[in-house]
Formats: C-alpha cells, structure tokens, sequence
C-alpha cells in the first residue's frame, strides 16, 4: 500500500489581556504564523512528493468539516476566546483560521481543553493494546471517572477501473469510534472489550460486574458506557 503522510509547519502564539475567573482571557486571540495546512504530501514507490488538495479526495478528515467558534484553555490559565477552530481526525490535530489562513495548534500538550461546536477535547495520555500514547480524545462524561471516544478515519488509496466497476477517487472514511475510561489522574485506558470494563475501575469491582451483566453494557456502546460511567462515579 501507498505511505503518505502530512507535513505541517505550524505555530501557536499568544499574549494575555485581563483577569476572569481562573484564566487570564485574551482580546486579540492568536497570532498566527505563515505556514498553512493547505495541502498533503503523498510519498509513493511511483511518485514522490505529488501534492494533492483536499478537493481532490472524497470524504473529510474532519470531525467539523467548517471552522466553528470555541475556546482554547492552556495549562497556564489563559482562556482564548471566539478562535475559530476544527478538528483533524486524520492528522489528530486542532486546526485554527484567521485572516484566510489555517494553522494547528502546535504544543497540544499545553491546552487543558478545548471547547467548541459542543465537543471538549482533551490531549492526554491514552492507553491502547498495553501501549501509552497521547492524543486528543473528546470528553463524553466527567467526574472521578471520566468517559472519552477517539474518533477514527482511514485513507483508502484510489482504484483503477475494472471490467465490472467505475474508477474510484482517493477517499478518507470515518470508521467506528474507540472509547476509553480514565479514573482518577491514570492514563486513559482503551475499552474494546467486556473484560476492560470490568478490570477498568479499581474498586467496587462486584457491583460494577453486577450493573454490567444487568443492563448489557457494551464497550462500544457510548449510551451504556455513559450509564456505567456515571454509576460508577454515584457509588
């Protein structure tokens, strides 16, 4: 299969303005760099280096396909507010507009959320086949534990015709979300199947083993992970 990957160039640079509540809240927002996010670099065994527009493949990469207003809180406190934001699934990445240009958010690991379109989004470490990694997950439930989904999309590389078939163009699909439970200040961990959800939770394990066989819980499921989140955190 053909590797492609994307090349991004990107900054993030702000300044604070005045006091409100536990954040400093800033009136002009970000100051954008000069890099865009215009455009992806396929390497192949046929053709290096061929750039290719998002218009020229089916599908999107993005959770929100427009730009919606939303609000980046950073791990200093400061509150940026009416940033015009998306997010990247493909790419795992926060994408920012000002001024007709699109930017990323290039030191994820110092937001502590963003907030946008209903969705708060969260970087943070991930657990997922015994392997930690750190990523955005979108918060679903939060208290003591707290329930997230990862959102997915793949690439499909593009087909030639054939006798019984037209040619089809490149395209990214969404594919199933993968949702994770994070209990207390542990990593995130990956809930794919019935014995993660009972090994998730560090105590109460019969009750929780109880409420799972009772109401069916189903680790892809979001609506019975939510319930069994939020028994967990009444207990």
């Amino acid at each position: 299969m053909k590797r492609f990957a994307f090349f991004l160039i990107i900054s993030f640079i702000a300044t604070a303005a005045f006091s409100q509540s536990n954040y400093t809240q800033s009136q002009s927002g970000f100051t954008l760099g000069e890099a865009t996010l215009d455009y992806i670099n396929f390497e192949n065994t046929d053709e290096l280096n061929r750039k290719i527009s998002f218009g020229d493949i089916g599908g999107s990469p993005f959770l929100n396909n427009e730009f919606i207003s939303g609000e980046v809180y950073t791990t200093s406190k400061i509150q940026y507010d009416n940033v015009k934001l998306r997010y990247n699934i493909y790419t795992d990445q926060i994408e920012f507009e000002s001024d007709g240009k699109v930017l990323a958010i290039a030191q994820p690991e110092t937001t502590e959320k963003i907030v946008f379109g209903g969705y708060t989004i969260q970087y943070i470490p991930y657990s997922y086949s015994k392997k930690i990694s750190k990523g955005y997950l979108i918060l679903l439930e939060e208290g003591k534990a707290s329930l997230y989904a990862r959102p997915k999309v793949t690439f499909e590389e593009a087909e030639e015709a054939g006798a019984y078939k037209k040619a089809e163009p490149p395209k990214f699909v969404r594919i199933s979300d993968t949702y994770f439970i994070k209990v207390g200040t542990s990593e995130a961990t990956a809930i794919t199947k019935k014995k993660d959800l009972e090994e998730v939770f560090p105590n109460n394990k019969d009750k929780i083993k109880t409420f799972i066989k009772k109401n069916k819980v189903k680790p892809n499921k979001e609506e019975s992970l939510k319930e069994l989140v939020n028994y967990y955190n009444s207990l």
